[in-house]
């Protein structure tokens, strides 16, 4: 199916008359006719009811006529986008970010940049760390924010923004909600929350393993949201990162003989050509005092 012969089939349409739909289209009618006749051979049957001064649309080419307004109107939308983002009136930007990231960190540089680009248009992707360097890889990403990526690949460029340390997360009606501290060796009885998601998940299993509480109770949620609703309900404990997003009846308590962090940096891919607009977050990152997440 051609557009040449998507917009004669609509124009007729619209018209129910080949002569008009062909003073429309800017075409001889024979060359209109010729068109919607290799159109209705593609599609096995009569669009139209010739008749003089009653032509009509058969019972395909009612059923047919919504479906082809939409390949026309997807066509027309696809090259207008393709127009605004020549001229820079549109400017996308994808960004890869871990599920375990609180987007909340990145929000000053985000806003700053919707002012230098007026078109800035953000696509998010989550993921867990493999499916973050996968998404790069592949092109889905200009850039990505996350822990440690899973998969060595040579093409990786990164850059540590921070490294934060790990707490532990509890219900403010927790036995332990009014501490500051704990121990690991007080999470005994205690149920945890798995994030099968996190970087620093076989970190934190190898640390219970090493302490003797490998057969703690556990439950598992791979949604950040999912964590923060276990935790709300006290029906467990969960390692977060201290930049987690957590609600105000949810605790933070250091582990104090327990030296759970990851670093946090910003990905690209080395010789893949980015945009100005990327370009320019990927600056601003690097550029940030991060102090006040550092471990």
């Amino acid at each position: 199916m051609e557009m040449h012969q998507i917009r004669y089939f609509l124009a007729v349409s619209r018209t129910l008359n080949f002569t008009r739909a062909a003073e429309e289209c800017n075409v001889s009618q024979p060359s209109l006719t010729r068109a919607i006749q290799t159109l209705e051979a593609e599609l096995g049957g009569e669009l139209f009811k010739r008749e003089r001064g009653l032509t009509h649309l058969t019972d395909l080419g009612v059923k047919m006529a919504p479906l082809v307004q939409q390949c026309f109107d997807s066509a027309v939308a696809a090259k207008s986008l393709a127009n605004s983002i020549k001229s820079g009136a549109v400017t996308p930007l994808k960004l890869a970010l871990s599920s375990s990231i609180n987007i909340t960190i990145l929000l000053p540089q985000l806003t700053e940049l919707s002012r230098s680009f007026a078109g800035m248009e953000l696509k998010f992707f989550r993921g867990a760390p493999a499916e973050i360097a996968d998404s790069l890889r592949k092109g889905g990403a200009d850039l990505g924010v996350a822990g440690p990526l899973q998969g060595d690949w040579e093409r990786f460029d990164h850059w540590t923004l921070f490294t934060e340390s790990f707490v532990l997360a509890v219900n403010e009606n927790h036995r332990y909600a009014n501490r500051e501290r704990i121990t690991i060796e007080e999470l005994k009885g205690e149920t945890i929350i798995r994030r099968p998601n996190c970087e620093c998940l076989e970190d934190v299993e190898a640390l219970l393993r090493e302490r003797g509480l490998e057969k703690l109770q556990r439950h598992e949620a791979s949604s950040e949201v999912d964590v923060v609703g276990l935790l709300s309900a006290n029906v467990g404990v969960a390692f977060v990162p201290s930049s987690a997003d957590l609600p105000g009846k949810l605790r933070r308590l250091s582990v104090e003989d327990a030296a759970l962090a990851r670093p946090v940096s910003v990905y690209g891919v080395a010789g893949r050509p980015r945009s100005p607009i990327a370009t320019t977050l990927l600056k601003m990152l690097r550029a940030t005092d991060w102090s006040a997440y550092r471990a």
